[in-house]
């Protein structure tokens, strides 16, 4: 399935807009970015293909600030949102809408400093 840019960034907003308030209300200083694919710097960083990731979480989790963070200008953690990728394991529009909440679910829960096991079981819990 394919959508238009502007269609894909509406429905990712809506499925932050979407997401627990325990969650969202806690994001500081986060930019969400849709992106085609994966760059060959961050293919290479995860070992991965173009094809073999849906979201990234780039940043300092929450849980390894130090009281050093934010003393100096910090750049904003960053979400990408793969649309291509995403959009390749979709039929329609409403299983888009759910795996993109899926995956900004996943990626917070990396900046929340969630492991792999934790983000799968905070997703049981809230999704």
């Amino acid at each position: 399935m394919k959508i238009s840019r502007e269609r894909f960034e509406q429905i990712a907003q809506d499925a932050f807009d979407a997401l627990p308030p325990d969650f969202t209300d806690e994001v500081e200083n986060v930019h969400i970015v849709v992106e085609d694919y994966p760059s060959e710097e961050v293919q290479e960083k995860m070992h991965c293909d173009r094809y073999g990731l849906l979201g990234l979480y780039e940043g300092v989790p929450l849980t390894e600030r130090g009281s050093w963070y934010g003393s100096y200008p910090v750049l904003p953690d960053k979400i990408s949102l793969y649309q291509k990728n995403i959009e390749s394991v979709c039929d329609d529009e409403e299983e888009l809408e759910l795996r993109i909440m899926e995956v900004l679910f996943h990626e917070l829960g990396h900046y929340f400093g969630m492991d792999e096991k934790q983000v799968r079981k905070a997703m049981r819990k809230y999704m």
